[in-house]
């Protein structure tokens, strides 16, 4: 029995580490991935090239343990081993030099501090990729014909890698503890496509010099971005406001403001994407309004208010009518 769970542990590894790098490779592309991990030990400039690279290869070594086999497949498989051997290392330095920085495993996912558990986790698997050379099956079959005994191998070490991976936790806390929008990190990009996608954007679009912003800046929930423009032959500033968060269709504000007077020569509400429930409501008809007034007349409290009025002329007048000295009606 012990040999058939050794060789149903090796061919699990095939997939699994094949959909984990295609993962960290997938979440290497957003822009909080740049600034932990590998790119903490290379200059400002090289930082976004770096994690880019790093992308690329994994999803090289990805695709090689599932589709290739021989002595090609066995030179990805302890390639594999080699970059996650390295990746320890990488790991160590990192945390030495930042000891902040998260490992960027998985992109904005692994920003927790490198520990004890993501170099275990990295360990683990240069070791599960170095069991995995000289296997005839390529990792797609592996993944098309499994057994159950590769389901509980599969299953164990799954629960193995959440024990390890600081990432799980940083999900549920980000489920149940969502940040407010004031403290929400959201990237440039998402906010520049928000904005090109509303009708204010494709409303001044003809107005601005340049298509990219010459200035942006945050406060609370809202991004600022402001364009230089030209509006009937005078310069001025196109300053979009874009909200933080929300849903895709959230609006979009913008103003123009004269450069010269600095005075706003147009504004632009919220305008978004969602249709109305239903048409505004109508107002009634002059003969049903008089009939919903009579309706609720009350000719005793009328009768009332004149008699008063014809007893005490002064007092049902309003103030500005009394001199202010004598008190007197004028």
């Amino acid at each position: 029995m012990l040999p058939e769970i050794v060789e149903a542990f090796r061919e699990v590894q095939l997939p699994l580490l094949a959909v984990l790098l295609l993962l960290g490779a997938a979440s290497k592309t957003t822009g909080q991935a740049a600034g932990s991990g590998l790119a903490v030990l290379v200059p400002e400039r090289l930082r976004r090239p770096a994690t880019v690279g790093t992308g690329l290869l994994e999803v090289a070594l990805a695709v090689g343990l599932l589709v290739l086999t021989g002595l090609p497949g066995d030179a990805v498989r302890l390639l594999t081993a080699v970059v996650f051997a390295a990746s320890v290392v990488v790991l160590v330095l990192a945390r030495r030099r930042d000891p902040e920085a998260g490992c960027g495993c998985f992109g904005g996912l692994s920003r927790a501090p490198i520990g004890w558990r993501t170099l275990t986790r990295a360990g683990l698997l240069s070791a599960a990729a170095l069991a995995t050379p000289g296997l005839e099956p390529a990792g797609w079959q592996v993944a098309l014909a499994p057994t159950a005994l590769h389901g509980w191998v599969l299953g164990a070490e799954l629960l193995l890698l959440a024990a390890l991976s600081p990432e799980l936790r940083e999900v549920a806390a980000r489920t149940l503890h969502r940040e407010p929008c004031e403290l929400r990190e959201v990237p440039m990009r998402r906010t520049v496509r928000r904005l090109r996608r509303s009708d204010v954007w494709r409303t001044n679009e003809n107005v601005m010099i340049k298509a990219e912003p010459d200035d942006v800046w945050r406060h609370g929930c809202w991004r600022f971005l402001r364009y230089d423009g030209m509006r009937h032959g005078r310069r001025v500033d196109v300053v979009y406001a874009v909200r933080i968060g929300g849903r895709r269709r959230t609006g979009v504000r913008a103003v123009l403001v004269d450069r010269g007077s600095g005075a706003v020569v147009a504004s632009f509400g919220a305008v978004t994407g969602l249709e109305l429930v239903g048409p505004p409501r109508r107002l009634p008809r002059p003969r049903q309004a008089a009939r919903r007034d009579a309706e609720r007349h009350d000719a005793a409290r009328a009768a009332e208010t004149l008699r008063a009025a014809r007893e005490h002329p002064a007092r049902m007048m309003p103030d500005h009518s009394r001199d202010a000295d004598t008190g007197q009606p004028v």
